[in-house]
């Protein structure tokens, strides 16, 4: 089964609409993003909709949205974005989903805290500079599927505690159906009946597949207790973005088809893997690559600069790469997280890695290893290649690559990663101008995004005993 709609139908909203009539569609769901990266979203019948409607928006209040209006503005509008429609894989009745653009409801103008409108206007930046017409972002989202999850927080309690029918803590389980389990830190590759969920993936990609998502490859990832990796196949940057919310929602309603609870959290189980992005990033002129040439490990003398972009920026970036204060979890020197912020051909301990599997120009690119899954993707790509651009321009030297193993290295000294996530706010309140070029963020959504983010998140996480604490200082 395809989920995908013919490009005919896509053409116009009459065409939908006649579309969706053969089909049997019951109702059309409208979808955006907040300032989180979660999609929010509301449903109409079909029969209640009809083709002057996509002309002159769908309104909605906006006030209780995450990052959007306050209530005295409150009101906005959506214009669907037709290309992005398609039949959802999940709900009950027939239902065609669309991805849409929020817009002022006065001027029609497209509204500047909507996050999907930020990758347009990096898209169009890139264009507008000259340097190329489009970049390739291609992200690897990992992920962890559980059995079972519970916490709970309040002013006298804190706990949590999860599960996996994988995790190596389960071996003196009486139940039989726990056996062959993965231990800490080996759970790359297995076959079952160690991997126990290959299924499940397979599930997930042949949804993604059925959704126009395109899969290269999927695996059980270095965590033992249900780390999995499903790799898609690079795209535009606001196709990227827009899959990769698709390709979370599917991982997460599969999971809860067989039972499990999928989770992109970076660092939801201590001693383990963590779960990172690695973002894939390239830049292309009238179809030709850009970033492939003679330089170190066969880049462009461009690429490297955008490496330099990105490394200058790069504390300032992970606000938007890494946004959850879960994430610097997984960020801890000394462990097999890519917090040095160098470069280098191979080696998996620096934060840019360049790829060696292929000495085509077409294959050159650039990866970014300290984004987590937990990123809006409609903010941290185009951060990323905003940065690059600041490099491209400004012709920022990355410095001398490194090839040594920085995790046994502890003469070698390089600039890092932050150790929390208001550090990482903190840099981008004094280093944020190269995402303000060409209007592609705004002051005035980047101070939001920073208040948000200290306010509802790492404020309230810094507020609160940790359990770990009891067990430090209960007796001093």
């Amino acid at each position: 089964m395809s989920y995908v709609l013919p490009d005919s139908a896509k053409e116009s909203p009459a065409a939908l609409l006649s579309y969706a009539k053969e089909q049997g569609v019951a109702e059309i769901d409208l979808r955006f993003t907040d300032i989180r990266g979660m999609v929010q979203h509301f449903s109409m019948p079909l029969s209640m909709v009809d083709a002057d409607d996509f002309e002159e928006g769908f309104g909605f209040d906006g006030s209780s949205v995450r990052g959007f209006q306050t209530i005295n503005v409150s009101d906005m509008i959506l214009f669907p974005d037709l290309s992005t429609a398609m039949m959802d894989p999940f709900f009950a009745s027939p239902t065609l989903a669309i991805k849409c653009d929020v817009s002022d409801p006065i001027t029609h103008e497209p509204y500047a805290n909507d996050p999907r409108g930020i990758a347009k206007r990096a898209e169009e930046y890139l264009k507008s500079t000259g340097i190329g017409d489009t970049a390739f972002f291609g992200p690897e989202a990992e992920f962890f599927l559980f059995t079972n999850v519970q916490y709970e927080v309040g002013p006298n309690k804190s706990f949590y505690q999860v599960d996996s029918h994988e995790g190596f803590w389960n071996t003196g389980s009486p139940d039989p159906a726990m056996n062959y389990l993965n231990r800490i830190k080996e759970g790359y590759f297995p076959l079952p009946p160690l991997d126990k969920t290959q299924d499940v993936r397979a599930d997930m990609v042949a949804t993604m597949m059925a959704a126009g998502i395109d899969i290269e490859v999927h695996h059980h990832e270095v965590g033992g207790a249900g780390q999995a990796e499903i790799d898609m196949r690079f795209d535009t940057l606001l196709r990227m973005a827009d899959k990769l919310l698709d390709y979370k929602y599917i991982v997460k309603n599969v999971a809860a088809k067989y039972g499990l609870i999928a989770t992109f959290m970076p660092k939801p189980l201590f001693e383990d893997n963590g779960s990172g992005m690695h973002v894939h990033q390239s830049i292309w002129k009238d179809g030709k690559p850009l970033f492939g040439g003679d330089q170190y490990a066969g880049l462009s003398q461009m690429a490297l600069w955008y490496i330099g972009g990105v490394l200058k920026h790069a504390q300032a970036l992970l606000a938007l790469t890494n946004p959850t204060t879960n994430s610097y979890r997984r960020l801890v020197p000394g462990y097999e997280a890519p917090v040095n912020l160098v470069y280098s051909a191979r080696n998996r301990s620096a934060a840019i890695r360049i790829p060696m599997y292929s000495s085509s120009p077409k294959a050159k690119r650039v990866e970014t290893r300290f984004p987590d899954p937990t990123a809006n993707p409609y903010l941290a790509m185009p951060a990323l290649l905003m940065a690059g651009l600041d490099g491209i321009k400004n012709e920022i030297d990355p410095g001398n690559p490194f090839e040594v193993d920085l995790y046994d290295s502890e003469d070698v000294e390089t600039p890092t990663t932050p150790p929390t996530l208001g550090g990482a706010l903190d840099a981008l309140k004094e280093d944020h101008d190269f995402l303000l070029e060409g209007g592609v963020f705004t002051e005035e959504y980047l101070n939001m995004y920073i208040d948000y983010k200290q306010t509802e998140e790492a404020d309230q996480v810094a507020m609160r005993p940790h359990p770990y604490e009891l067990k430090l200082y209960l007796d001093f």
